[in-house]
């Protein structure tokens, strides 16, 4: 494997297959003993007053519709 100009590599396809890497995955590299892992990180839980809005809407709802889900009562 070769490091680009930017400092990028490739992971290889059964690598990002084994761990469940797709286009926007956050990894982490983690150190242990002189070694270097990548490591899956895990999305951290929505926060905040859209928390329970998350993942309700559906394509069938009109824009309107989905703006009322975030405005205040």
């Amino acid at each position: 494997m070769r490091v680009t100009t930017k400092g990028q590599v490739t992971i290889p396809r059964n690598i990002r297959e084994v761990l469940g890497i797709i286009p926007e995955t956050e990894i982490d590299f983690r150190e242990d003993g002189g070694r270097f892992y990548i490591v899956k990180v895990d999305k951290p839980e929505a926060k905040g007053k859209f928390r329970k809005l998350r993942g309700i809407a559906t394509v069938s709802m009109s824009t309107d519709e989905i703006m009322s889900l975030t405005r205040e009562s």
